[in-house]
């Protein structure tokens, strides 16, 4: 997954990798402090579109690229200028999971909205083999 940062009169979007998975432990803790959720918690909301969640993860993408530059309360942004896209290989997961487990009758609109995602997709290079889901557990 990729954290998307393009502010007004940015040309060019800033993008960073987001794996759940690979976040050091001083920054989920921090992060755990500045949201009031757990890691657990934090991931499935930050995908969900909480606002907190985004921009405490935003402040950590930018803090990692501006070491003591940046203080959570200067980060601000409008929602048209983050965003999160999933991997080809996410998708392709997530598209897996939809043939075998969406209605019938939602299967082929499911399956075509993923198609078109995976399309437009980023590649990661860092994904080994399979994909894993996006949200920590």
């Amino acid at each position: 997954m990729f954290l998307i940062y393009k502010p007004d009169g940015q040309e060019e979007p800033t993008r960073w990798r987001y794996n759940p998975r690979k976040m050091m432990s001083a920054e989920r803790e921090n992060i755990e402090r500045l949201t009031g959720r757990t890691w657990t918690e934090f991931t499935k909301d930050v995908v969900q579109g909480s606002s907190l969640c985004r921009r405490a993860l935003l402040f950590t993408f930018l803090k990692r690229d501006h070491p003591g530059a940046v203080k959570f309360d200067d980060v601000d942004f409008a929602w048209d200028e983050l965003s999160l896209e999933y991997s080809k290989g996410e998708l392709r997961q997530m598209r897996e999971a939809a043939e075998e487990g969406a209605s019938a009758e939602l299967r082929p609109m499911i399956l075509a909205r993923l198609d078109e995602q995976i399309a437009d997709a980023a590649e990661d290079p860092e994904e080994e083999g399979k994909a894993q889901p996006p949200v920590a557990e």
